[in-house]
């Protein structure tokens, strides 16, 4: 139990030092995992869903829609009554709504 004189030898010294500097390494990138987690401010990330007059102007730009349809259907989405398309010119009333029979 006491041989060498309490003294572990060459290779004990080596696997302690070893030892204290995995543990004092591994004890940093804790601290440093830590600190990037709570420092890290309350990023806004743009949702994939894009509102629907981005959606109607993006499409207008690509040509997809013509500006009767364009001006008809941002009409809805601001709530404003009626449009200046081709259908309300013609007087039938019909502003692209689907009725019920």
């Amino acid at each position: 139990m006491f041989w060498n004189d309490h003294d572990t030898g060459g290779w004990g010294w080596y696997a302690m030092s070893a030892g204290m500097l995995l543990f004092w390494l591994l004890v940093g990138v804790i601290a440093v995992l830590a600190f990037r987690a709570l420092s890290r401010s309350e990023r806004t990330v743009p949702s994939r869903e894009a509102a629907p007059g981005t959606v109607l102007d993006e499409r207008f730009a690509r040509g997809d829609i013509d500006e009767d349809e364009y001006r008809r259907r941002r009409a809805v989405l601001t709530g404003r009554p009626g449009g200046t398309g081709a259908a309300d010119a013609t007087g039938d009333g019909d502003d692209g709504r689907l009725r019920k029979s």
